[in-house]
């Protein structure tokens, strides 16, 4: 008999969520074969089976989140060979009393937002001073609450306590991702849970909101030559590498000499610290059906257009087809949204944490433009780049899109 277990899909991933079992119990399925679909905060992906046998047990049903090494499923074996030893685990007994009750809690309840992830020291400190901790600001990695910022909370809301009457305070309304809206239920309707990766993705939207000040700036480039460069090469690009040309590799490059001339774009904030990234890793927003996702491109300085068209090709590929790898969504230092695919002439997409900037591309268009007092149709589009604004400022990000726009409209690479 084969266990399946809950697959780390990173070193950070902690827990993942069965979201379509592929096989059903009696059924046969043979090694490597993929036998399930999991969701983590990281990457949608199938887990294939560890050895050839029939599918005796399901122990995790659709929907239920589990810590990584749970058992999912057993295996009757029919292959001759042994089953792979199962992954060590480390086996702690809590200390003390209180430590069993929130280990229990934990695993009766549903996981917390990434932000609500926290060291037992915070909870013990939350839970003796009965702070909300949906009210505390997390200033760690991916918002994530340390001591400090429970301190923080306490010597602010005790000058509050202090300073203000106590009639006059209103109750804070807490920051979560989801709030009993019950007057939203009348009519006709019907209701549905959310997914998973709808449910991580509010999670994230509403931890990005709340952690950086988001600013948006707008310039309209022209893409003329580089059109007109794409036109005339794409069909031999497509014979010669197999893929199709499109204008993402034009702007990853773009992209990637304008983080080179102002590189405080690709740093990340880590508390009160700069974290100066050396390499330039641009993540690509991939719309799924339902919710997206965004893949990394490593080293994006170091590639050229055909690379790059290939990596963006496999990539969205294998992200629509539940193949991607936790290192292909890791690691990121910077990312571009294309909406323009979708017919969005501008928009003002949400940073993408611990990133401290992304980059957004409308439609390319055409539309008539005054060139030296005449005027002249020209292919544009609208890039907007939304950048937090407690690292950044507005000169940097206009300087930034300056230099994007320089290398667009002064394109002289060649493509082929």
């Amino acid at each position: 008999m084969t266990d399946v277990l809950m697959p780390q899909m990173g070193e950070s991933i902690v827990e993942g969520t069965v979201t379509k079992w592929l096989k059903r119990t009696g059924e046969s399925i043979e090694r490597d074969e993929p036998l399930l679909e999991i969701s983590t905060d990281k990457v949608d992906s199938e887990v294939p089976a560890p050895s050839s046998g029939v599918l005796t047990e399901i122990l995790v049903n659709e929907g239920q989140t589990v810590s990584v090494n749970t058992v999912l499923a057993r295996i009757k074996n029919t292959e001759k060979t042994e089953p792979p030893p199962p992954i060590a685990t480390s086996h702690h007994e809590p200390s003390t009393s209180v430590e069993k009750t929130v280990v229990a809690s934990v695993r009766d309840k549903e996981p917390a937002p990434s932000f609500l992830r926290l060291s037992p020291l915070v909870r013990r400190l939350a839970k003796k001073h009965s702070i909300d901790l949906k009210l505390v600001v997390g200033t760690g990695k991916d918002g994530r609450i340390s001591k400090k910022d429970i301190e923080q909370y306490l010597e602010h809301h005790n000058q509050s306590a202090t300073s203000t009457p106590l009639d006059s305070v209103k109750p804070q309304q807490p920051l979560a991702a989801f709030l009993p809206t019950p007057e939203a239920r009348f009519g006709d309707h019907e209701v549905e849970p959310l997914s998973a990766m709808r449910k991580r993705i509010a999670e994230h939207m509403v931890a990005t909101k709340r952690i950086a000040p988001h600013v948006s700036t707008i310039h309209q480039v022209d893409v003329t030559t580089v059109a007109k460069i794409r036109a005339h090469s794409k069909e031999e690009f497509e014979k010669r590498h197999g893929v199709k040309l499109t204008y993402m590799p034009f702007f990853l490059r773009a992209a990637a000499s304008a983080l080179k001339a102002y590189p405080l774009v690709n740093a990340s904030l880590d508390g009160e610290e700069i974290v100066h990234h050396k390499n330039f890793n641009i993540g690509i927003a991939v719309a799924l059906n339902p919710g997206l996702i965004v893949p990394v491109i490593s080293r994006v300085d170091e590639k050229k257009v055909d690379i790059l068209q290939k990596e963006v090709a496999d990539l969205a590929s294998r992200a629509r087809n539940k193949q991607l790898k936790p290192e292909d969504v890791h690691q990121g230092t910077f990312s571009i949204s294309n909406y323009g695919s979708y017919g969005s002439l501008l928009a003002t997409p949400a940073i993408n944490q611990p990133q401290s900037a992304i980059l957004g591309l409308g439609v390319v268009h055409k539309k008539p433009v005054v060139i030296d007092d005449d005027i002249a149709i020209r292919s544009v589009c609208y890039v907007t780049l939304t950048f937090d604004h407690r690292l950044l400022d507005g000169a940097v990000a206009d300087s930034f899109l300056n230099q994007l726009t320089d290398v667009i409209e002064g394109w002289t690479e060649d493509v082929l």
